[in-house]
């Protein structure tokens, strides 16, 4: 009897932007993309997704333009490259209100915000969404964004990621000691909301912050949102295996996914972690067609509306070096930069026993991610992809809402068929869905040890409550 295989988790990568990764399909006659800045367009697909059970919509995101492109930034804009980009967070906050099940993954960067403010943010929307909030921890490699926020330059590769290091634990102190489980009490008839003695200030000390808290949101369904990251660098592994539940791999064939997963498992057990703790996805697009001839004449019609301008343009900003200014024929390893080190390695790895060129990484780019070909075939090569490590598919989009309909119309009933998709969504929050054991995080992770932390902290300020009241703490 053939071993049963664990089903797949599928999330759709989307971006509130016109062109996202495969770029110049904005322009395709059937393509919707351009209407991104249209609640419609996404409360449309997020019903979609979610009527075909999908785990999640996993909503990449910038906060600054990708470097230079041909000698400025003009390129970028013109080609709708990433920008403009809206506020994911915002529009996640839309489809809390629209959707029941489906897991709502938004990215926030370290540079951007406050650990303090995305904490509360992530509480609310953890809360209205009933616990299917995400997020995914990026700590920008874009010189630009970090201009937008009063850098004078990029941040060195390592020093951001000690950054990250800081500013999730300050956020785990707010979202696990703050508060405890049974603070609220919303007790009408006493008047009393909370027990103060139970809300606990973190007095979060750092290189970067001071907070002092208490945490504005009380606990959310998972208190903890749950946590992806997309790190490829060996201190971005590193960073996935120590916190994210979910790491997002843009991996160039199935050599590289065992190499990574093998990494991840390894750095996952020098974690503390257990095998399996973190989620492993990879970024794929797919052309699907009845026939072969059909899978040809979508490939070619992609190809016609194809900007690999945009795309060199898009992987140039990530590896801080204007590629547009550069003959095809540069070799890739001449470059060095203090941007994506593990797009650029992944770049490198995807040309075997060869030297890749500008050349070759805008087609590596391209095609490398994509399957073509009939719902049986592409199932049978998502089988070889499991086999090499992954977990989920983050399923990458040539046109809204068209390359969904084509992958849940035509790939989805092959994987259910297989047993490799889900029929039903299980209850509760999204790390209920995903792992099937409770809504917390597990208590190897890094963020548990702050559980009841800061206990002390509260006590001393309910003896000077009590002391001030007369005797009940609770009477003020």
């Amino acid at each position: 009897m053939a071993e049963t295989r664990p089903r797949l988790l599928l999330s759709g990568f989307l971006m509130n932007t016109p062109s996202h990764i495969l770029g110049g399909q904005w322009r395709h006659p059937h393509a919707q993309q351009h209407r991104f800045n249209e609640l419609s367009l996404w409360t449309d697909l997020a019903r979609q997704l979610e009527d075909a059970k999908f785990d999640a919509m996993f909503f990449a995101d910038v906060v600054g333009l990708y470097g230079d492109h041909e000698g400025g930034w003009a390129s970028l804009v013109r080609r709708g490259m990433q920008v403009p980009a809206h506020d994911p967070l915002v529009l996640c906050s839309a489809l809390a209100a629209t959707t029941t099940d489906i897991g709502l993954a938004m990215t926030s960067s370290v540079i951007q915000s406050d650990p303090f403010q995305l904490a509360r943010q992530m509480s609310t929307l953890d809360h209205i969404s009933g616990g299917r909030a995400a997020w995914n921890i990026v700590t920008s490699v874009l010189e630009n964004s970090h201009r937008n926020f009063g850098a004078d330059g990029l941040t060195a590769h390592d020093d951001r990621y000690d950054w990250a290091d800081e500013y999730v634990e300050a956020a785990y102190k707010l979202w696990e000691g703050s508060w405890e489980d049974d603070a609220v009490l919303a007790d009408k008839e006493r008047g009393i909301f909370a027990d103060p003695a139970k809300v606990n200030k973190i007095h979060h000390r750092g290189a970067r912050y001071s907070i002092e808290g208490p945490h504005l949101a009380t606990p959310s369904p998972q208190r903890t949102p749950f946590l992806f990251q997309a790190g490829s660098s060996t201190r971005g592994r590193r960073f996935a295996a120590g916190h994210a539940e979910a790491t997002f791999l843009f991996a160039p064939h199935t050599d590289y996914v065992r190499k990574q997963t093998a990494s991840i498992r390894s750095l996952e057990a020098e974690a503390g972690r257990a095998p399996g703790d973190v989620k492993i996805f990879a970024g794929l697009s797919f052309v699907v067609g009845s026939t072969e001839a059909e899978v040809k004449r979508k490939e070619a019609e992609y190809d016609e509306y194809l900007d690999l301008h945009a795309i060199i343009a898009h992987i140039g900003g990530g590896i801080g070096v204007d590629l547009g200014g550069l003959p095809l024929d540069t070799p890739l390893g001449e470059l060095s930069t203090e941007g994506a080190r593990g797009v650029l390695e992944a770049a490198i790895a995807s040309v075997p026993g060869g030297k890749p060129t500008v050349g070759d990484l805008a087609r590596y780019r391209a095609k490398a991610q994509q399957i073509a070909g009939t719902p049986e075939q592409i199932v049978d090569e998502l089988e070889r992809w499991q086999d090499a490590g992954i977990d989920g598919v983050n399923v990458m989009n040539q046109i809204l809402p068209g390359s969904y309909t084509d992958f849940i119309e035509g790939v989805l009933p092959e994987l259910r068929k297989r047993g490799l998709a889900q029929t039903e969504y299980r209850p509760g929050t999204l790390r209920e869905k995903v792992f099937g054991r409770g809504a917390r995080l597990e208590p190897t992770h890094p963020a548990a040890r702050f559980r009841g932390a800061f206990a002390a902290h509260s006590a001393e300020a309910t003896e000077r409550i009590t002391a001030h009241s007369g005797g009940d703490p609770l009477q003020r």
